[in-house]
C-alpha cells in the first residue's frame, strides 16, 4: 500500500507520520511526503520519500507519474486564520486541497482523500460563524461535489477539536521545540486551557495518538461512507465526537 501525506511538520501531520512509522514493516510499503521544508521525523526511514514541493496548486505529469499507484492521501497542510490574510487563508484551506484532490484522483482506481478540517466548520454558517468555519465548510462541500465529477475520488473531512499531543511524546517534543510554540500566549494556552478541557470537557479534545491512527485508517481503508451520530455530508464529514467514538474514546 502506498500513501501520501502533506503538512508532515505540523501537529496533525506529524501525528499521522508518527503512526505510519510505527506500523509493522510492509503495511505501508511507501509513504510519499510533499513538503516545502525538511521533515526530520522521516529521516532514516527507507520506505519514506520526501519530495520538495513548493506550489500546491500545481502537480506536474512527472510528479504524478512518481506517485502513480498511491491509493490515499492525508491532507494535513493548513494554517491558522490569524497567521495570514483572508485571501491566503482561502488559497491554503480551499484552493490547495481541491487542486490536489483533482490531480490525485488519477493515481488509482479508488483514491481516498482525507482532508483535515476542524470542529466549527459548517455548510450552514450564521452571523456568528467564524471565518475559518465558513471556509473549511466550503471546502468540505466542494470535495463532496468533486467526487461526483471524479468517480475514483473518495473524500473524507475530519473535524478535530483541540489537538492534544500531551500523551504522545514522539509528536509533542519536536512540536514544542518549534519557535512559534515558545511564545507566552502558546505556553499559557497549553498550561491552562489544555488541562481544563481534558478534565472538564474531554469531548472537545483530539489526542494525537488516536488522531494519527484514525486519519491513516481512513486513507488506507475501503473508501466507503461512515455512519452514526456526528457523521454528515453523505457519510463523508466526521465530527470530533464521531472521531472519538470511532477510536473508542
Amino acid at each position: 500500500m502506498r500513501l501520501l501525506l502533506t503538512g508532515a511538520t505540523g501537529l496533525v501531520g506529524s501525528s499521522a507520520l508518527n503512526h505510519i512509522l510505527s506500523l509493522p514493516p510492509g503495511q505501508v510499503s511507501r509513504l510519499y511526503i510533499l513538503s516545502r521544508r525538511p521533515v526530520p521525523m522521516a529521516d532514516n526511514h527507507p520506505n519514506v520519500t520526501v519530495i520538495d514541493h513548493q506550489d500546491f496548486t500545481q502537480y506536474s505529469p512527472e510528479l504524478l507519474d512518481t506517485l502513480k499507484g498511491v491509493t490515499g492521501c492525508i491532507w494535513a497542510l493548513g494554517v491558522s486564520q490569524t497567521e495570514v490574510t483572508k485571501e491566503d487563508y482561502v488559497k491554503i484551506t480551499v484552493d490547495y486541497p481541491l487542486a490536489a484532490a483533482k490531480a490525485f484522483s488519477t493515481l488509482s482506481d479508488s483514491f481516498n482523500f482525507v482532508y483535515v478540517s476542524g470542529e466549527g466548520a459548517t455548510q450552514s454558517p450564521g452571523l456568528l460563524t467564524p471565518f475559518f468555519g465558513r471556509v473549511k465548510g466550503e471546502c468540505e462541500q466542494a470535495l463532496i461535489g468533486l467526487s461526483s465529477q471524479y468517480p475514483s475520488l473518495k473524500p473524507y473531512s475530519v473535524r478535530p477539536a483541540m489537538v492534544d499531543p500531551t500523551y504522545d511524546p514522539q509528536v509533542q517534543q519536536p512540536y514544542l521545540q518549534r519557535p512559534d510554540q515558545s511564545t507566552l500566549a502558546k505556553k499559557m494556552l497549553r498550561g491552562v486551557l489544555g488541562p481544563a478541557l481534558r478534565g472538564a470537557y474531554p469531548s472537545a479534545v483530539s489526542p494525537t495518538q488516536y488522531l494519527g491512527r484514525f486519519l491513516t485508517d481512513l486513507a488506507s481503508g475501503d473508501g466507503k461512507p461512515l455512519q452514526g451520530e456526528g457523521v454528515t455530508g453523505e457519510g463523508r464529514i466526521i465530527s470530533n465526537k464521531a472521531f472519538r467514538r470511532e477510536v473508542g474514546l
